[in-house]
């Protein structure tokens, strides 16, 4: 079984965010195997999900406002061409080990900033 990391981040309140990926995860037939709180910015969850699904992990986490970083999406688009080139039944069902890592970021505007008395000169 092969390993895998993957850093996004997102604006989404995190309460609605887990809530979220969690049955997207579990709909997409990925087991969370565990999730820990990081810092109180970030969260991981490791997942493990038959290569055959890989498309559809991509899709949810897309879905539920998760931004990749490049690297994230260079995992996901490589194991994506991998799944389109097997064929047999048996290569499909491989379980992929993915680190997913979520940084919680505020939604700054000028107008939070400048409304807060924020000077930044």
């Amino acid at each position: 079984m092969q390993a895998f990391h993957i850093q996004g981040f997102t604006y989404e309140l995190r309460r609605s965010l887990l809530a979220d990926l969690t049955t997207a995860l579990g709909n997409c037939g990925g087991w969370i195997l565990e999730r820990k709180t990081l810092s109180p910015t970030n969260m991981e969850f490791s997942v493990e999900i038959q290569l055959r699904a890989i498309l559809d992990l991509y899709a949810a986490l897309a879905a539920t406002g998760v931004e990749l970083t490049r690297s994230g999406h260079e995992v996901l688009t490589e194991l994506c061409t991998r799944r389109k080139h097997l064929s047999v039944a048996r290569e499909l069902g491989q379980i992929v080990a993915i680190r997913l890592e979520i940084a919680f970021l505020d939604d700054v505007t000028l107008h939070s900033l400048l409304s807060a008395g924020s000077g930044l000169a």
